[in-house]
């Protein structure tokens, strides 16, 4: 989700209050564009990795997608839709999970040194 810029990024555990799901991952976006990206994004990399979606819903309008992994359940919402729901009230009683604010800085390929040969020596005639 941070790779795609969303804002306000929650993980909560679940679990212990419910057996729909483990965790929730709550974020927003700016704009309905830019929650469908996020969703975009998620939903290729995980299928990448092979955790397919079991469910995707609200692709077609963007304000409120959710993407249902079996354990996880992720919910990206368009900032003002995702006040008015105020999930995080709702599971008030879940633990929150801290998640750094930055995403994980991609490493630079190193680049190899070009390898210096030596000469050989030059023949002589006999």
């Amino acid at each position: 989700m941070l790779d795609k810029k969303a804002t306000d990024v929650l993980i909560l555990q679940v679990a212990p209050l419910t057996s729909i799901a483990d965790y929730l991952v709550i974020g927003s976006a700016d704009s309905d564009r830019q929650a469908s990206a996020i969703a975009d994004h998620i939903d290729g990399i995980l299928s990448r990795s092979g955790s397919k979606p079991l469910s995707i819903e609200g692709t077609r309008s963007s304000q409120w997608v959710l993407m249902d992994f079996g354990d996880v359940i992720v919910h990206i919402f368009r900032q003002d839709v995702r006040k008015h729901y105020a999930l995080e009230r709702l599971w008030a009683d879940a633990k929150r999970i801290a998640i750094p604010d930055e995403p994980p800085a991609i490493q630079p390929a190193v680049t190899p040194r070009p390898v210096k040969r030596k000469k050989a020596p030059a023949k002589t005639k006999a």
